[in-house]
């Protein structure tokens, strides 16, 4: 059957503004309180059915840390095994079933999502993640574009088969995988939250989720939206579960792949496992995974100073800087920096961090304690050696109420310095001035400091730099930007992934992703028989 899905529009390029005196900026407030003021209990969704243990944890608020959004059910040992045997049940018949069936389910989630369910949601977001309504839509709106896009591209697949030749018939069938998927999504992203277990059972697999504890009230959100779409029972088992409880799902036979963001190191572990365990299973596992960042912005001396200036605070304090995409270092022009800085000391003042619910700030809080020391560990390194950084703005944090850090800006003397090569995952960004004459040289520095390689940015109005900067950090950026902040990738336009250290780069948000999760079988069945088995040269 062909099915005409067209392309989809980004459901990003018409997201609400909430503007002062908006209906929809009321209906978001009045949602707020309302979420405020209800502490909702989640349970784990097994089989499609509601699943309560003993074990409860406390979803708070990051910048009201004092409020208890949710109380949520985390699974054990007997919880993951009846997961797993729920997702095995569903396999064949969810396997089976024509792919319009089964996209039609996400689409219909998408347009849930994007229309009647879109005010709780962004709610959700807003206080559970702590961001501003700008960066919960853009969120909101990438997993919309996730399920509609994936449902676009499970057609674009299906249909790509082989040439035909006289007397034979050929044919692509394009099986998931034998098994089921973990998915491991972060705490960053809601988008994330919902594509990891979804992009698998788009094209037919059946997925454990194990969302970020941090975030289970937004995520749970998304899941009964899939639950209300349609989706059948034991595709998709929300089960939130302690690391403790991993060699249930890693060591078990029918584990058929991981869809996994988050640090590199947790990776890392998570793929010695499996490749401890690969005798033990009836399939080599795929592994999809992205890590983290140390995006930069490259300045030449060609570029417009308030434009790189502008795109410094937007990359790099957005969202609190909670994005693997997010500036953290920037190289710039000796020459440069005064009017960079000038417009940044200018700029900064100016953004307001608080409560997200309160739409005149644009920063929130970390999401969680754990987050925040890290952060602050940065800050109080620099602070501990003025011999190699310099403040220029912010430096300052507070955990009385919330996990706030300030908007900080640092210059170091060193290129290869710890706040220049390690990720910090926060709203801090560090800066290195080098010699106006030492653009290339200077590239090569930005290609071999950090070991990851997610995104970055050249910004020159000249297009010899353009292109010398293109070629020299080929490698340095799975998602490269130019005149850009190397943030807000959109589906369908900017594939998402890194190398390196940064992952597989699988490229969320194409048709290259879902095809990690399919496993084709050759079909050839021939029309008229031979009556001979000798072969002309014999005669």
């Amino acid at each position: 059957m062909i099915w005409p899905i067209e392309k989809p529009k980004n459901d990003v390029d018409t997201i609400p503004t909430y503007s002062s005196g908006s209906a929809e900026r009321e209906r978001l407030l009045d949602e707020i309180e309302r979420m405020k003021n209800t502490t909702l209990e989640i349970p784990l969704i097994i089989g499609g059915k509601e699943v309560k243990t003993d074990d409860i944890f406390e979803v708070r608020c990051p910048h009201n840390r004092e409020l208890v959004l949710a109380r949520a059910h985390l699974a054990g040992e007997e919880e993951l095994k009846e997961a797993i045997d729920a997702a095995l049940a569903a396999h064949e018949e969810w396997a089976n079933m024509d792919w319009y069936h089964r996209t039609a389910i996400f689409k219909k989630a998408a347009d849930m999502l994007s229309g009647p369910y879109r005010t709780r949601n962004i709610a959700a977001i807003m206080l559970n993640q702590s961001k501003n309504p700008y960066e919960a839509e853009i969120d909101l709106a990438e997993l919309v574009d996730f399920w509609n896009f994936n449902s676009y591209y499970t057609k674009m697949i299906y249909e790509n088969q082989p040439n035909q030749y006289p007397g034979e018939m050929n044919r692509l069938d394009w099986r998931p995988l034998e098994g089921f998927i973990l998915a491991i999504p972060p705490f960053n992203f809601y988008s994330i939250g919902g594509n990891l277990p979804t992009a698998p059972a788009i094209v037919g697999n059946v997925a454990l989720w194990k969302p970020s504890r941090a975030v289970l009230l937004s995520n749970y959100e998304i899941m009964r939206v899939l639950l209300e779409a349609g989706l059948p029972g034991g595709v998709i088992n929300f089960v939130p579960f302690s690391s403790k409880y991993g060699d249930i799902v890693l060591k078990h036979p029918d584990f058929a792949g991981l869809h996994f963001t988050g640090s590199y190191e947790t990776l890392v572990t998570l793929w010695n496992k499996i490749g401890a365990n690969l005798e033990n299973y009836r399939n080599f596992p795929r592994i999809v995974g992205e890590t983290g960042g140390k995006d930069f912005i490259f300045v030449h001396n060609s570029a417009d100073p308030r434009g790189v200036a502008i795109n410094i605070l937007r990359g790099g304090f957005g969202y609190q800087g909670q994005k693997c995409s997010a500036v953290s270092r920037v190289y710039v022009p000796e020459g440069m920096w005064g009017e960079i800085k000038s417009v940044l000391l200018e700029e900064l003042p100016k953004v307001r961090y608080g409560p997200t619910e309160d739409l005149n700030n644009y920063m929130g809080a970390i999401i969680d304690k754990s987050a925040y020391e890290k952060i602050v560990s940065y800050i109080d390194h620099a602070k501990a050696h003025p011999e190699e950084y310099e403040f220029i703005y912010g430096g300052n944090y507070d955990s009385s109420k919330g996990w706030f850090v300030e908007p900080t800006v640092i210059r170091t003397n060193n290129p290869k310095s710890k706040l220049m090569s390690e990720e910090i995952f926060g709203p801090v960004v560090t800066v290195y001035l080098y010699p106006d004459d030492k653009f290339e040289e200077t590239l090569r520095l930005c290609d071999s400091t950090s070991p990851y390689a997610l995104t970055g940015s050249i910004f020159a109005t000249d297009r010899y730099a353009i292109t010398t900067a293109e070629r020299i950090l080929r490698y340095s950026a799975g998602n490269f930007y130019i005149n850009d902040k190397p943030t807000g990738a959109i589906v369908g336009r900017q594939p998402f992934g890194g190398s390196r250290a940064s992952g597989t780069n699988d490229k969320a948000g194409s048709f290259l992703n879902l095809l990690r999760w399919l496993n084709p079988r050759t079909i050839k069945e021939t029309t008229i028989l031979p009556s001979d088995w000798r072969r002309p040269f014999m005669e």
